[in-house]
């Protein structure tokens, strides 16, 4: 590469840093900076907008070293920040969560190109995020994929009576307490036994061992709130 690759790597933990930038380092054609604060992160950006811009910003999601005095409290308000300001610059996420529900509304609200799950990432998976990025394509790590086409094909498969039911579960100590409460689109009442049965293929659909795992199930993946 003729020129350096500006990267800005943001994490709250310096062990975490260390660990990162001794992949990155193994890259050629990079120049690496780190902060571990959100409004530094930001400000860095800003500043070298008109002279020497970062071409590649990644930011973890959750910075425990937030404070009263942070105008930038996490890796998701430093997204939107520049996304706001409509800054130039190309944005992943490198972090430990993997919650479903969590890297659906990451993905669908702030579109990063990149998800990364650090602990698990290599030098050879980070060279091929950050090409995948100057290329303007995204990259997510095979889990994190997994989990997003795993939401989408369960939120194809939900219908209405689907989410009542899911709702109502946790409130009744028993099936049977649920009829008459569940309705059809039409308005009509939906029977015991048709309950019975939709359970059945949502414990098959979520891969729940009961109705307790399906509701945890179902949360996680973003159903239920």
């Amino acid at each position: 590469m003729s020129e350096k690759i500006k990267i800005l790597f943001v994490d709250d933990h310096q062990l975490i840093i260390e660990g990162i930038l001794s992949y990155l380092k193994d890259i050629d054609g990079l120049e690496i900076t780190s902060t571990n604060s959100c409004d530094e992160a930001f400000n860095l950006v800003k500043s070298h907008l008109n002279t020497d811009p970062y071409q590649i910003l990644f930011t973890d999601l959750s910075f425990d070293n937030a404070s009263d005095n942070s105008n930038i409290d996490g890796g998701e308000n430093l997204i939107k920040a520049l996304q706001k300001e409509n800054v130039p610059i190309k944005i992943g996420v490198i972090t430990g969560h993997s919650e479903t529900n969590r890297v659906y509304n990451v993905v669908r609200n702030l579109n990063p190109l990149a998800y990364i799950l650090k602990g698990k990432c290599n030098t050879t998976e980070l060279n091929f995020a950050i090409q995948k990025m100057l290329a303007d394509q995204v990259y997510y790590t095979h889990e994190i994929h997994e989990k997003l086409l795993k939401r989408a094909l369960i939120e194809i498969q939900m219908d209405d009576v689907a989410v009542q039911i899911l709702k109502e579960l946790p409130k009744h100590s028993k099936i049977s307490n649920m009829e008459g409460i569940i309705t059809k689109s039409d308005g009509n009442l939906v029977k015991i036994r048709a309950i019975e049965s939709k359970l059945a293929k949502l414990r098959t659909d979520l891969d729940a061992n009961n109705n307790t795992d399906l509701v945890l199930k179902a949360k996680e993946l973003g159903i239920l709130d």
